[in-house]
């Protein structure tokens, strides 16, 4: 039920049919901007809680993803698992390091080398911006489980994804989206 009312919701409010480039560089005939729902009460509790029974049984220590994107469904998925009694830790990785203070890269909860982590974002086209959070997280020791989009578009991040060895789940497809 849950899923198919955010389903409902991503084509009733973030699917636009309009020229875009999008962040990999390609242009396309349409734009999912996920946002327009994991900013809204409805739209977060669903994608939050659709993420977290899908990762809960993963032994993870932490959830984090890049910036933007990302931002809603970490702090959406950590509460979820808190409701289940979960501790979970949360953190975002920046674009660049900050210039100024501790200069850090990945902001939040402070994670530890061997750090089990998920880490999720709205859409996926190629899968580079969540790649660059996986080097990031790799470089500190931190062991990535799994990636978990809200959107898979089907334009070559599972292929990407699958040299690096890391899983890609995502809760749809632009297929689910369009169909």
């Amino acid at each position: 039920m849950m899923r198919e009312k955010l389903l409902e919701l991503i084509k009733k409010e973030a699917f636009i049919r309009k020229k875009v480039r999008l962040a990999s560089g390609k242009m396309s005939d349409y734009y999912i901007d996920v946002r327009r729902v994991s900013l809204t009460a409805q739209g977060i509790y669903l994608i939050s809680h659709l993420i977290w029974k899908d990762i809960e049984n993963d032994n993870i220590d932490a959830i984090g993803g890049p910036t933007l994107g990302a931002d809603p469904i970490v702090s959406g998925v950590c509460m979820a698992a808190y409701e289940t009694k979960k501790n979970l830790k949360g953190f975002l990785i920046r674009k660049s390091p900050k210039q100024y203070g501790e200069k850090k890269m990945i902001e939040g909860a402070p994670l530890s080398p061997g750090d089990r982590v998920v880490i999720v974002d709205d859409v996926a086209t190629s899968g580079g911006s969540l790649i660059k959070t996986i080097d990031v997280l790799r470089q500190e020791n931190i062991n990535v489980v799994k990636a978990v989009v809200v959107i898979d578009r089907q334009e070559g991040a599972r292929e990407n994804f699958s040299k690096i060895e890391c899983p890609l789940i995502s809760l749809f497809t632009k297929d689910d989206i369009i169909s």
